[in-house]
């Protein structure tokens, strides 16, 4: 699979300086957690399940997570469970390239006993989702994906969810993280991205970020997100790919503030107002500001519950011509002994050895979004992937 595979390759050639490169399941953890992208939630209790995991592949869709936690309620766990299994069975009869698929369970046990009730379809299984992860709950879920491994045969990697209010609360924090912190380094190997559970953050204060606002301008919340980046985000060996949060809106209710969508940037763009006016109309330009904030504050990738969120994610994520020339002038010029150099673009600084980290992550970014032509934007991107 590759992102924006499903595009015709004409449209790609028009889009793309550098494509965007293979990736399966059986890839480098590094790559996969960086390729990870808008993973898709859909609740395990959908009757239809296989067929919309291969109509979302085909629409772009690289990964989803089939949730048997939150999103379904208490009664209905045996009943999901039973219908993964038969849709699991269902997907290993087709030919279609799938996502990369995760299940995100309640309780440890669950992982075993999923296990071994899909017997040789768990090789459609990229991992579990562990919710509501610390040290304490943490570890047990951990040490259940272990003896899953063993049984199985195959790799199988955690996603831990940080939404525990022990990360919001200023007395407990510290040491929450610390602990997470203890924690994912034992399982280090098993561990692919650290999810965010932005949602849970604003429940343990009463809150709900309106469509008008972002992550980020609730302050508790933001605060919490700048610890969990600090702790884990650093671009040394320590360091782990942290995605963003979910984006809870795709219906426009009634609009308090102003879009916040320039129109400069579709002037130029065939179709381009139609494009403006559909993303404004299902609250998609909130969306695309956090989704601009959440690469600023060092995330990667976002928790999607609405397929309409994905082309977004995905468009944003295409590293820009610049940016591209940026990282391959810091790279080389590290080779040739460091110190500051003035872009390609001549619009900015470029100082190689503050850079590097930056520039190292830009190229791994690139090599799975790929980099758009030096005169495509991110509206020319989300055109083809919304229009087309």
């Amino acid at each position: 699979m590759r992102h924006f595979g499903h595009l015709a390759d004409e449209e790609r050639a028009k889009l793309f300086h550098r494509e965007p490169q293979d990736f399966n399941a059986d890839s480098p953890a590094d790559t996969l957690a960086v390729a990870l992208g808008a993973t898709l939630y859909s609740p395990a209790t959908r009757s239809g399940l296989a067929e919309d995991i291969v109509k979302l592949a085909g629409r772009g869709v690289v990964s989803m997570v089939l949730c048997l936690e939150d999103s379904i309620g208490d009664h209905e766990v045996a009943e999901a469970e039973d219908n993964l299994v038969r849709q699991f069975a269902e997907l290993a009869e087709c030919d279609a390239d799938l996502p990369l698929l995760f299940i995100r369970v309640r309780e440890p046990d669950q992982i075993g006993s999923l296990v071994r009730r899909f017997g040789e379809t768990i090789r459609l299984v990229s991992g579990f989702v562990l919710p509501k992860f610390t040290e304490e709950s943490g570890r047990p879920f951990l040490e259940a994906l272990t003896a899953a491994e063993s049984t199985c045969g195959r790799r199988l990697f955690a996603m831990p969810v940080l939404e525990s209010p022990e990360l919001l609360y200023l007395e407990s924090r510290q040491e929450t993280l610390f602990g997470i912190a203890r924690t994912v380094q034992k399982y280090r190997d098993r561990v692919l991205v650290l999810r965010l559970g932005v949602t849970d953050f604003c429940s343990a204060y009463g809150l709900r970020r309106p469509p008008d606002l972002t992550a980020y301008d609730i302050h508790v919340v933001a605060s919490a997100i700048a610890d969990v980046v600090n702790v884990f985000g650093r671009a040394d060996a320590s360091g782990l790919v942290v995605t963003g949060p979910v984006w809870e809106y795709f219906r426009a209710g009634e609009r308090m503030f102003k879009p916040q969508l320039r129109r400069s940037p579709f002037v130029q763009v065939a179709r381009a107002d139609r494009l403006r006016t559909q993303l404004i109309e299902h609250d998609m330009d909130g969306l695309l500001r956090e989704i601009e904030l959440d690469r600023a504050n060092g995330l990667l990738g976002k928790t999607c519950i609405h397929p309409t969120h994905v082309a977004p994610v995905h468009a944003l994520s295409v590293v820009s011509h610049e940016e591209y020339s940026d990282a391959l002038d810091i790279i080389d010029g590290e080779q040739a002994g460091g110190g500051v150099l003035r872009s390609s673009y001549t619009n900015k600084m470029n100082e190689v050895k503050p850079h590097r980290a930056w520039a190292e992550r830009t190229l791994r970014r690139a090599d799975a979004f790929g980099v758009a032509r030096q005169d495509v934007s991110f509206v020319e991107l989300l055109g083809a992937l919304l229009l087309s």
